[in-house]
This record gives C-alpha cells, structure tokens and sequence, in this order.
C-alpha cells in the first residue's frame, strides 16, 4: 500500500503533543495496593508542586484521594524512598499508615476519623528521621527507619523498630522499640504470618544491593523483641533482591536471588536449605533502587505472582511444582505490584499503551484496567510504537536497544532522507528503561526525529553478567555501546550521520557528557539533566547510599585514581566542542549543583555553546509539570538548531 501521508522535513511536523502534555501526560504511578475490596496507588500530582497522592477507585468506578487534601504519601529512604504506605488490615474502615512527606514522619488515618495523626517523634529537623516499608504486628507497625546526620544525608544510620499503633511514641521518642541494626543498609521487615520470625535484606558498603545482600531471619520472642539474627542466604557475588513468607503457614520463605546469575526464584524451608523453583535465564527481579519493591507475590492458594523476563516483564503465575503461566495479556512491563491474596494490582505499560493500574485476577486469567493513562488518548496516535533491536559491540558483546522511530499518521519524511536521531541514555546506570508507549519519547517521534533508548552493557534485565560489563568500566563500556547502537542506525540507514544528538540524566548525564567528549563528530548536540561529572569530589557531595557506588563503576579510592582521572567526563571537559543545554535541580542531594557547574568552568570550545538552566524546589528528577515542559522546550531549541531543522509553531 502506498504512502499517502504528506512529506515534510524531518523535524518539523505539527505534533499535537505539546510540552506540557509531555510533563502531565506521562502520570506517575506507584505502589499499589488494597484498601478492603478497593485498589489503591501512589500517584505524583505535578499540578499540585509534584505531592504524591494516594488515590483510590471506589465501586462506583469514581477515583478520589484517600486522605484529605494536601497530604503527601513520599518517603526519602535513601533519597531513592521506598513503599510509603500500607493497609493496616483487610477491612477498609481499619485505615492506613503512611510517611508524610514535608516532614517524613509516619501518619495513621482511619475514614471518618478526621486528619491523620502521627506516630512516629518529630526529629530535629523535618526529615531526619525517615521511614519506609510497613508492616503490622498486633498493635505496633513495624518499619525501616532512617537517621540521617544532615540535610544532605551524606550519613544515615538505619534500625529496623516498632512504632506503638496508639500514637504514643508521636510525643515520646522513648516509645520507639528499636528491634535491630544488622547492616548498614536494610528493608523493611517481613513478618512470617501466624509464625514468630521476621525476615530482612541487608548488605554494607563497598557493596550495592545488586552486588552482594544477605537474607536474614530471626525469632520474635514473646516480648516483642528479636533473637539472633542468621543469614540464609546471599553473600559475596549473590544479591538477594526479595524475600516473602508463604501464606499458608508452611514457614517457606520465598527468595528472589542471582547465585546462578539471573535473579531467580528460591524457596527456603524450614532446614534453610533453598530450592530453586523456576531455573531460567531470566529475570524475576530487579535492581533495588528502592526499599520495599516486590516482584514476588505469595497468593493465597499457594501460588505465586510473579513479574519475570529478558528486557521485558510479563505478569505470570507460578505453581509450586514449577510451572509457569503468564497472563494473555499485551502488556511488557508490570511494576509495583501488591495483592489481597486473591488478586493482584500492578503498574502496567506496553508498546502500545502508557502506564495504568490494571487488577489482575487468577480466577479468570482477565486484566481490568482500574486507572487509565492520563492525557488526551488521542494523541497516542501520535506516538511511535518501539521495537527491540541487539546490536554488535567491536568486542563482539551484544548491545541491547528500544528503537522509536519518527512517526505521524499524516506526515512522512522527505523521500530519500535520513532522520535526525536522539540517544536516550538511561540513569543509574545499573538500571533501565522499559519498553512502552512514553509521552516524553512522543513529543519528540511526533515532530520527525527518531528516538533510540540504548540498554548499554551495565544495564539489568539481562542477568548479572551483562550489567557487569560496566565494572570498573563507567565512562567507557556505556559510551562505546552508544556508539555501536548510533552507528548500526547509520548502516542500516535510518540515521542521518551529520544530525545525530544524546541526552540522559543522572548517570545518562555522565554518559552523556563523556559521549560528547570522547567523539564530538558523532554527536552534534547534548542535553544533560542532573549529571553526575566529577567521580573524585561526587564521592563526598553524594548521599550515604550511593557513596561508594564508585567502587564497582571505577574502582575503589584512592587506589584506583588513574582511573578516575582518565574515566571522568570533567577531566576531558576541554575537548568538547558539542552545543548543549544542562538541567538541574537547585535542591538534588543525590547529584548536587556543583557537579553541573564545574563542567561550566571547564567548557572552554566557543563551539560548545550551552544554556545552563536550574529549578529552585526540584530535587533528583524533576516532578513540577512547568519544570518537565520548560526542559523539553529548551532541548527542543537546542536540536532545532544544532541538528538543523525547523519545529512547526
């Protein structure tokens, strides 16, 4: 069939996706949950400064917040945070607990009893004290709690404690029950129903917990108080992700581990001994960026949810003898999960859908959609639909990518010519993207610009092997894998060599930046969010968790400082000569204003013009709806001019 649609350039096809629908289209939704019958999640309201919302879908199909008005479900765990509420039974009238955000201390509410009332002491200043990841044992909630030592949290002491359901500790800090302080780093508890044990996850430093965790267990004494705490499993090179009781009062505990190199799942016995149950080369897990995620779900039947894949997530349910049935359903990526027993709620995307709260019922193997994606739908016709493509590394490794190429229903480019082509650079960097519908993506696929998300090596979903590729190699193994993938767009002709452009943040911004660097000729403009650029002095600004991150990515200091003179993307800051526009957030501990501004001083290349634009309020990943929409138009401006195209309007 012919090609009806009309030509224009490349770059300059009216896209009804403006800058703002970008930042309010794409909503933010997080952990749910169950309030009695009802599915509950976290959503971030950019509208309202970016304050976390816990809404709910009531029967009648409506969908209002939880709490009363202005109060924010956030906790800053780690910087990162974590699960930030939880049902305080199965009957909607017994309320919530959850972390406040302006203030991080632990609120309970109950409908009909008016504003929430705090549980947890007010430390010295708002936000010292932090909580995360809830659990209920007869009349105390028990949790994660973070000290930290200043504003920027670059200390941090964490206990697991128990908090009096009363609201007596609110006034009396000397009602906290600290109940242990295994590692420096920790979850929540998990507490064996009907049972006396208690499990956790804790790993310390040099390690993150993709590195090496282990998965403790201890007795609950009839006072409350814990017994010797005993590993059961993880250790050096194996990373347990997860642990879950089973439901049925068997004593297993159900772990999500790596000892085999892929985060599999294991059940633990009562002899300790763990027994995998689904071996694969795949994952059922993740990287823990945040403390209390799940993957793993215990149902009542004895089954398991389970949320598993390579470079992709699909929902399934997994039987104790092992076998595995996925759910018939499109969707590629699930994330949040929480269930009753009988049901679980999830986050879902797809290629062709933006994120939704979607119940999933393994009764009837069928998925409603509970919240739908925000924004105008009709512009998702607007959106390119994304596809896997592996490329080949000069080192023969595989480089994995999501390709979005330009799309318009009623534009086509001029034919015979390349598109200009963006390089999504993904944070962490041991982390990724996913491959789903994305309003940002589309704001740009719908002007005629194509779009490529490279899961460079370092990257998970792909076992422990391949994320190790980044090992003492930041800097170096993720812009060479850029370079593949741009390269490979080029021979297969999609990509105009001369108009090519990167952009990432956090880490994506280090990439980034050293991309720019390490081949000027490749790349003709760059956007930066929040980079980190400087390894040696990011090593003392940083917060407590990932303040030896480094010793993994480059190597450990100062015995490893060759490597962070020659991998660091500010010592060859006089080499750039590649025009681009730097993003940050006045108030980021995690990548503080600093490290943007040295790379300032050190741009000396006439030819790197740049625009340096902060936001006073935003922290480690924009979430103002003005902040995201001011950002996409000055990257915009930015590749209109270097890449040399004309936007419509």
């Amino acid at each position: 069939m012919s090609d009806t649609r009309a030509r224009m350039p490349y770059g300059s096809w009216p896209s009804p996706i403006a800058a703002e629908d970008a930042a309010r289209g794409d909503a933010l939704l997080e952990w749910t949950g169950f309030l009695g019958e009802d599915v509950c999640w976290t959503e971030v309201l950019p509208e309202d400064g970016g304050r976390g919302g816990l809404m709910r879908r009531h029967a009648d199909g409506s969908i209002r917040e939880v709490l009363p008005p202005g109060w924010d479900v956030r906790t800053r765990v780690i910087e990162y945070g974590g699960r930030p509420w939880l049902p305080l039974g199965d009957r909607a009238e017994d309320g919530v607990v959850f972390t406040h955000g302006p203030d991080q201390r632990v609120h309970r509410w109950q409908p009909g009893g008016g504003e929430p009332v705090p549980l947890s002491p007010a430390g010295d200043w708002p936000g010292q004290l932090r909580y995360a990841d809830f659990a209920v044992r007869g009349d105390e909630v028990w949790c994660l709690r973070e000290t930290v030592t200043d504003a920027t949290a670059r200390t941090a002491r964490r206990h697991l404690v128990a908090l009096p359901l009363d609201g007596s500790a609110a006034d009396d800090p000397s009602r906290v029950r600290e109940l242990a302080a295994t590692h420096h780093f920790m979850t929540g508890p998990r507490i064996e129903p009907g049972g006396d044990r208690v499990a956790w996850l804790g790993w310390d430093h040099p390690s993150m917990p993709w590195d090496a965790t282990h998965l403790m267990v201890a007795d609950i004494r009839p006072d409350g108080r814990l017994g010797q705490a005993v590993p059961l499993m993880g250790g050096a090179h194996e990373a347990v992700t997860q642990a879950d009781w089973a439901t049925d009062g068997s004593g297993t505990l159900y772990a999500v581990s790596d000892p085999d190199g892929w985060w599999n799942v294991y059940a633990v016995g009562r002899d300790g001994l763990p027994r995998g149950m689904c071996p694969r080369r795949e994952e059922f897990g993740e990287a823990l960026w945040r403390i209390g995620l799940r993957w793993c779900l215990p149902l009542l039947d004895g089954t398991l949810a389970v949320i598993h894949g390579v470079g992709e997530r699909r929902l399934g349910i997994l039987a104790p003898d092992g076998k595995l049935t996925d759910f018939a359903d499109d969707a590629t990526e699930w994330h949040f999960p929480a269930t009753d027993g009988r049901r679980v709620a999830a986050v879902s995307s797809s290629p062709g859908r933006r994120r939704a709260v979607v119940l999933a019922d393994p009764a009837t193997g069928t998925v409603e959609t509970v919240r739908a994606p925000s924004g105008r739908a009709a512009a998702d016709r607007y959106a390119a639909t994304p596809h896997r493509r592996t490329y080949t590394g000069a080192d023969g490794e595989p480089v994995h990518a999501y390709v979005h190429p330009p799309h318009h229903p009623e534009y086509a480019g001029p034919e015979g010519e390349a598109a200009p082509w963006l390089v999504f650079v993904h944070g962490g960097p041991t982390s990724r993207t996913h491959l789903a519908l994305n309003q940002e993506i589309a704001y740009f696929t719908s002007r005629g610009l194509g779009v490529v998300d490279v899961q460079y090596g370092g990257s998970t979903g792909y076992g422990r092997a391949y994320r190790e590729r980044l090992r003492h190699r930041w800097g170096l193994t993720d812009v060479a894998d850029c370079a593949t993938v741009v390269r490979g767009l080029i021979a297969d002709g999609l990509a105009d060599p001369e108009r090519v452009a990167i952009r990432g943040g956090s880490a994506g911004g280090w990439t980034a930046v050293a991309a720019i660097a390490a081949d000027p000729e490749l790349y003709r403009a760059a956007g930066v969010y929040f980079p980190v650029l400087d390894p040696e002095s990011w090593r003392d600004e940083t917060h407590d968790f990932e303040s030896r991150y480094l010793d993994g990515l480059i190597g450990p200091w100062p015995a490893a400082a060759d490597r962070y003179a020659a991998q660091s993307p500010l010592a060859a800051a006089d080499r750039i000569r590649t025009p681009f526009v730097l993003l940050q957030g006045l108030d980021d501990t995690v990548c503080p204003p600093a490290q943007a501004e040295r790379l300032l001083h050190r741009v000396t290349d006439p030819r790197a013009r740049h625009t340096y634009l902060t936001f006073a309020g935003e922290g480690h990943g924009f979430r103002g709806a003005t902040t995201i929409a001011d950002s996409l138009r000055a990257e915009l401006r930015l590749y209109a001019e270097a890449l040399g195209f004309t936007p419509a309007g």
